[in-house]
């Protein structure tokens, strides 16, 4: 399997993120080096695909694919992109807080401790629906990591589209996120504009 193994920080400095959309409160120091020069168009297209992507924890060729499959669907092909990546499996682990970032929630469920509608799932990038319960299983709930997490991401909000149950480290999808309900700092509509060359 690829991993991504460049430093994070340094990677959302290149980017213009913050690493609060990681999941991540440290800051970076240093500037950009090319923090004031000007993009092409082209450019900026193609700043926004790798934002979402290295948000999302996601591959080029696995982006392509939700990509024209966001396509097919009805509606607009950005939303429903941005829709389908926030509904993986990993990424609602992450936003109902039982992981500090994307990449731990995406080892939670490869080490098999989530159950989705009482189904040992294994796939970070299974999509959720709506109407899905999601769990740790019964055996992990007392580990000490799942402590040390809530401790961490207790604070953090919990979307309107899910429904978590901190306690018993048990949530629900209530529906499928808007894209206004999506706070990544992506515009999907630049993604567009860049695969529909």
């Amino acid at each position: 399997m690829a991993v991504d193994r460049v430093p994070v920080l340094k990677r959302c400095r290149s980017l213009g993120l913050d690493p609060v959309f990681l999941g991540i409160d440290k800051k970076s120091k240093r500037e950009s080096k090319r923090g004031n020069r000007k993009l092409s168009e082209y450019g900026m297209q193609l700043r926004e695909k790798q934002k979402a992507k290295f948000i999302y924890g996601v591959l080029e060729k696995p982006f392509r694919n939700y990509y024209a499959k966001a396509e097919r669907m009805e509606g607009q092909t950005g939303a429903n992109l941005m829709t389908m990546l926030e509904s993986r499996l990993d990424n609602v682990l992450f936003r109902l807080g039982w992981a500090r970032t994307r990449k731990e929630a995406r080892q939670i469920v490869d080490h098999k401790h989530v159950l989705v509608n009482g189904k040992q799932v294994n796939i970070p990038s299974y999509l959720v629906k709506a109407g899905d319960t999601i769990e740790i299983k019964e055996k992990f709930k007392s580990a000490q990591r799942y402590k040390d997490v809530l401790e961490v991401t207790g604070s953090r909000m919990v979307p309107d589209w899910l429904e978590s149950d901190k306690e018993n480290l048990k949530g629900s999808v209530k529906e499928l996120p808007k894209r206004e309900a999506i706070d990544v700092p992506v515009d999907e509509m630049l993604i567009v504009e860049l695969y529909s060359k």
